[in-house]
């Protein structure tokens, strides 16, 4: 793994949501599903992240109609690779997780 960056829940989420462009309110509604209700981004957060995800350029703002007020957002191939050292991070606490408790329940020594 590149940076050993572990993303918040909500930057994941985020950048897991840009897999396809959406705007903020798509990308609230999209993490909020993804997550089973337990990521609820509010305006202000999001957007305070947008725009510190664009400034690490993991996503990008993609151009605009003329006149329109709605930004969309898409992830780009720097933001891909980040989020797929945290899923490789994640697996590898998933997988330690799984073989300590497998390995207490094996020998007895678990709680339960």
């Amino acid at each position: 793994m590149g940076e050993n960056i572990a993303l918040t829940e909500a930057v994941y989420y985020i950048l897991l949501s840009l897999n396809t462009p959406l705007h903020g309110y798509g990308i609230m509604q999209m993490a909020d599903e993804l997550s089973n209700g337990r990521v609820k981004l509010a305006a202000g957060t999001l957007y305070g992240a947008l725009n510190t995800l664009c400034d690490k350029g993991w996503i990008k703002e993609l151009p605009t109609e003329a006149g329109s007020r709605r930004k969309e957002y898409c992830i780009t191939e720097s933001g891909k690779k980040v989020l797929l050292d945290e899923l490789d991070r994640l697996r590898q606490l998933v997988n330690n997780g799984e073989m300590i408790l497998n390995r207490r329940n094996t020998y007895g020594t678990s709680d339960n």
